[in-house]
């Protein structure tokens, strides 16, 4: 897989240079197969220095990798759904790219709103109607 490209988005690409597996035993049920075969992958990616990501790009990549991401930068994704190595490789791709977009997506900051005058004055209206009912189903106050 070396030389080749990932495609993120239409602007966005990967270089498979920047990736590196590791394969490891998954955990687990799977009988005598899961002590024998390494069929787990562990991909890591060098966010921080990846020359395909913009700062920005970069730092809202860390910030959802959560734990996933260490200190130096390094985004490490464990895939070991699958029972194939050839499989799991391409769900932490998968994985990876889906990251990537989300992190490529900027929210839109929230403006606050206000109520309108009108609304308001409804609601203050319905609460002195709904506290004079109450006020009315009281018994009368004596008074010594």
């Amino acid at each position: 897989m070396p030389g080749t490209t990932i495609y993120i988005s239409d602007s966005i690409s990967l270089n498979s240079d920047e990736i590196n597996f590791s394969f490891i035993r998954a955990s687990g049920p799977g009988g005598q197969n899961v002590n024998k075969v390494s069929s787990a992958v562990q991909l890591r990616f060098n966010a921080a220095g990846s020359a395909s990501l913009s700062n920005e790009t970069k730092q809202r990549l860390l910030d959802l990798a959560g734990q996933r991401a260490t200190r130096d930068g390094l985004v490490v994704i464990e895939a070991k759904r699958f029972r194939t190595q050839a499989r799991n490789r391409e769900d932490a791709i998968e994985r990876l790219a889906s990251l990537i977009s989300q992190a490529l997506h900027i929210d839109k900051p929230r403006r606050k709103s206000r109520p309108t005058k009108n609304s308001v004055q409804r609601r203050l209206t319905s609460k002195k109607k709904r506290g004079s009912t109450k006020e009315m189903r009281r018994s009368p106050r004596q008074e010594d």
